[in-house]
């Protein structure tokens, strides 16, 4: 069973509120609500990043391809290398539904 360090009664309460979240519509307005839209897009620029480093497209090419940084693209790559494995899960369930 995975442990996290973050682990917080606060994060509990938000991660089971997002687990209640039915439907893409449902998404949208509940996370318009609590992040900023730059928030929002920078998940969604960091997800991209995490599917093209998955596919072992290089630096160079994910830099062309999207808005992200050199040092958003480590970060992520660090996550995806040394993180909870949090990318590969999201990554392996969307692969799944494709």
């Amino acid at each position: 069973m995975y442990q996290s360090k973050l682990e917080s009664l606060l994060l509990d309460q938000l991660f089971d509120t997002i687990l209640q979240l039915k439907t893409r519509e449902e998404c949208y307005r509940f996370f318009e609500d609590i992040c900023t839209i730059k928030e929002l897009q920078d998940l969604g620029l960091r997800l991209e990043v995490a599917r093209l480093l998955d596919q072992k497209v290089s630096y160079v090419d994910i830099v062309k391809k999207t808005t992200a940084s050199s040092a958003t693209i480590a970060r992520v790559n660090k996550a995806l290398l040394y993180g909870a494995d949090g990318y590969q899960l999201a990554l392996k369930s969307n692969k799944q539904k494709i």
